[in-house]
């Protein structure tokens, strides 16, 4: 039985949110030096690059929130997006990423196929607009794109970078138990079966 796209969208987003617990779990190891230290990378370190996958969020998730209530955006909506490092505490941007992570499946959860093609205005200096479909999956490439970083970052610390691709298969469940009773979830939750 095939399942609708817009569940494709809601898996994607306990994925993004699974990948995200799993990596925090290995860079809160880290200590403060470690965690801010200059590294080759895009954002020149594992603290700039954790910072900038949350300021995205909060910028995308946002964005498709408002567009769910009908909100036109306000000129100083996306202050928090010119943040740099909103956070330089590992628990607090841990704890923080994991909130917009909830919203954002809370926002695939009412995703419906039919209405993938909403528009949603993304406030730029020139009002962007683009399909939930369109911006979603521009937002799980983003964190996808940046984790990856984070992951090659952290091959350059005492800590092991953690595996990150055990989650769409059903023959590696067993893999993911582990992070899954920690974040409350069942397969049945996110597959339906």
């Amino acid at each position: 039985m095939s399942q609708p796209l817009s569940h494709h969208l809601l898996t994607m987003a306990y994925q993004n949110a699974w990948a995200n617990h799993r990596l925090a779990k290995a860079w809160i190891q880290l200590d403060a030096a470690e965690l801010a230290a200059p590294r080759v990378s895009f954002f020149p370190g594992i603290r700039l690059t954790l910072n900038h996958i949350l300021t995205c969020d909060w910028f995308y998730v946002d964005a498709l929130e408002r567009e769910l209530r009908g909100d036109e955006p306000h000129p100083d909506c996306y202050v928090f997006f010119n943040q740099d490092e909103p956070f330089t505490e590992a628990a607090s941007l841990r704890d923080e990423q994991a909130r917009v992570d909830r919203r954002l499946i809370a926002y695939c959860e009412q995703l419906r196929d039919a209405e993938l093609t909403r528009i949603v205005t993304i406030a730029r200096d020139a009002p962007q607009h683009d399909s939930r479909l369109r911006l979603l999956s521009h937002l799980f490439e983003h964190q996808i794109h940046h984790r990856g970083q984070v992951h090659a970052m952290l091959s350059g610390t005492s800590i092991e970078p953690p595996q990150l691709d055990e989650f769409f298969c059903a023959g590696e469940s067993a893999l993911r138990a582990e992070d899954f009773a920690e974040l409350g979830w069942t397969e049945e939750l996110i597959w339906g079966h």
